[in-house]
């Protein structure tokens, strides 16, 4: 085991149960006045009406640390200060070295996980507003896979609906070759804009395509065809995107709004069975327990309206028990803006009401912030649309190839532009990830690219320039060379490496992902710091060489490991 926090927790953890007679987190964590430091002591101390000193010289006078802790001493209150031995860091760090998994374990308790992530609209391009879900979605998903769970992607792409009569029939209007091409082209927007302008100016096209709307519904087959066209030719779409902006979504995993058309009216009949729904205004509504509008009546989740028609919560009810009954998902993750909360916490605790999303399955809001432009408004182009993702990420490699090919000339070019994609992809996803992820953020090319500073491209030059080492020195690492902390930048480097299993861990339980990039720029800062005071071809000995190559070549995997975790790709060369 390299996770050294749960190390020290299970060793004290004995120690604690004994002093309070049940168990206890010790509650450790990584210290600037030692390696780590044990606040378990303060909060036991109130249980059991006892000094907090008195308390941790108790459960440090129980504790066996033998062989792993070289100091262990009280401070302040009732803290307990603790410095590793050198040989036992080295030895947890060779042990690392020889793991492919970097110390990170399989869960032992694996679950059957749905992320219901990006979710763009048929007949429409992706834009700036669906890049968070699609970019902390597929870390989510990368995460939980890697960490041993069984990961089910799930777009829930908008492909139904009032709008589609409009866009059948202007697809009517155009010719299905012409209009097939407009949309294999890519230009949906253009597609829905003359569908649109068309509805709105004319009167017979508008009741056309009410009644299109109405043969859509009732499954006339030339309708249905028409409308596979338009879900085909945006699935395209959509996978030409995701393939640029390098996410794990296939076209295995749409699962449209259609897809549970059929549930429908069985969520409604279970409902009402369940004695849940309620008419309101000549709807079906369901009034779950806790929600109230500002004069405190209660909130309605409207499940089918007044015109026969199924609202929004119908189509997430079904996806819910769909996902839970069918599926077998116990942990359900809903990769969604902010805005959204209250109507997913509606749809949930009907869900609960329901029995249908009952422990140990349960359902996740994964929520987040605005983008926004240097002017602290939601970005958008100059001509106030939003900005189209397409372009952001094309803007984005073209940055990163200018200063690529800058600072590195003697790249071939397809080198360099193999980076600058890397780069420049990379930093959009890096900061998107940067930060917590509730808060909005600014978006701002010159800090996003810049080689140093707390970037995605600060964290591949770091890699790439390790890569360089063992290209220069035509030499690998040896993984069972014995590690030598002698220097305080070496131990730093062992210290840092160690904690990557807890980062991870705590990623995959709270979805926070700024723990994984602000990890890895700890590692990178650690690593800066020793190659600056440790030569490493240089060494004095060739069994220092070989440590150090080997710290080396474990920094480099970790980064690696990590930034393919957020959906970053790590150059050899830079």
């Amino acid at each position: 085991m390299t996770d050294l926090e749960n190390l020290l927790s299970e060793r004290l953890a004995d120690a604690f149960a004994a002093v309070a007679g049940e168990r206890v987190d010790p509650v450790v964590r990584r210290s600037q006045h030692a390696d780590f430091q044990a606040d378990g002591a303060l909060p036991l101390a109130r249980r059991l009406g006892r000094a907090p000193r008195e308390v941790a010289a108790d459960a440090l006078g129980r504790a066996d640390l033998a062989g792993l802790v070289a100091t262990a001493e009280i401070s302040g209150p009732g803290f307990i200060n603790l410095r590793l031995r050198d040989d036992a860091l080295a030895g947890l760090v060779t042990a690392m070295s020889t793991d492919q998994r970097l110390g990170v374990p399989v869960t032992g308790a694996p679950e059957t996980v749905i992320v219901d992530y990006s979710a763009p609209n048929v007949a429409k391009e992706m834009h700036v507003g669906h890049l968070r879900s699609t970019v902390i979605g597929d870390a989510a998903a990368r995460t939980l896979t890697w960490l041993g769970h069984d990961v089910r992607r799930a777009n829930h792409v908008g492909d139904w609906g009032t709008p589609f009569g409009m866009l059948i029939e202007h697809l009517l209007d155009l010719g299905e070759t012409e209009a097939a091409h407009e949309l294999s082209v890519g230009d949906l927007n253009g597609f829905y804009q003359g569908a649109r302008a068309k509805f709105d100016a004319d009167p017979g096209f508008a009741e056309r395509s009410r009644q299109r709307v109405v043969a859509l519904q009732s499954g006339d087959a030339t309708t249905l065809r028409l409308w596979r066209l338009l879900v085909d030719e945006s699935e395209k779409y959509f996978l030409a995107v995701y393939d640029k902006l390098g996410v794990t979504l296939t076209a295995a995993d749409f699962y449209g709004e259609s897809y549970y058309n059929d549930l429908l009216a069985p969520v409604v009949d279970a409902l009402d069975g369940l004695g849940l729904l309620r008419e309101s205004d000549g709807a079906l509504c369901v009034f779950p327990q806790g929600f109230t509008g500002r004069d405190g009546e209660p909130l309605p989740l409207i499940v089918r309206k007044r015109d026969g028609g199924y609202g929004y919560g119908a189509t997430d009810l079904a996806a819910i028990r769909h996902r839970t009954q069918d599926l077998a998902a116990t942990r359900l993750l809903y990769v969604v803006g902010t805005p959204q909360h209250q109507h997913l916490a509606m749809v949930h605790q009907t869900a609960r009401e329901a029995g249908w999303l009952a422990e140990p399955a349960r359902a996740e809001h994964v929520g987040f912030g605005q983008v926004l432009g240097a002017d602290g408004k939601k970005l958008a182009s100059r001509a106030g649309q939003s900005v189209k993702l397409v372009e952001l990420l094309d803007e984005a490699v073209v940055r990163a190839a200018a200063i690529v090919a800058e600072k590195n000339p003697d790249l071939d070019a397809d080198t360099q532009a193999e980076v600058a994609r890397m780069v420049g992809i990379g930093a959009i996803k890096y900061v998107d990830l940067a930060g917590d992820r509730i808060k909005d953020y600014t978006f701002a090319w010159d800090r996003m690219l810049s080689f140093s500073g707390d970037t995605g491209a600060y964290l591949q030059y770091t890699h790439a320039r390790i890569c360089s080492i063992f290209r220069r020195g035509e030499v690998a690492a040896d993984p069972h060379a014995a590690v030598v902390l002698d220097h305080p930048t070496e131990r730093a480097l062992a210290m840092e490496l160690l904690g990557f299993p807890a980062v991870v861990a705590e990623a995959g339980r709270t979805l926070q992902f700024h723990r994984i990039t602000g990890y890895l720029q700890g590692l990178a800062g650690a690593y800066t710091a020793f190659y600056e005071a440790c030569p490493v071809l240089k060494a004095d000995g060739d069994a220092l060489r070989a440590s150090r190559l080997l710290l080396c070549e474990l920094t480099a995997r970790t980064l690696a490991q990590g930034l393919d975790l957020l959906g970053i790709q790590a150059p050899t060369r830079m």
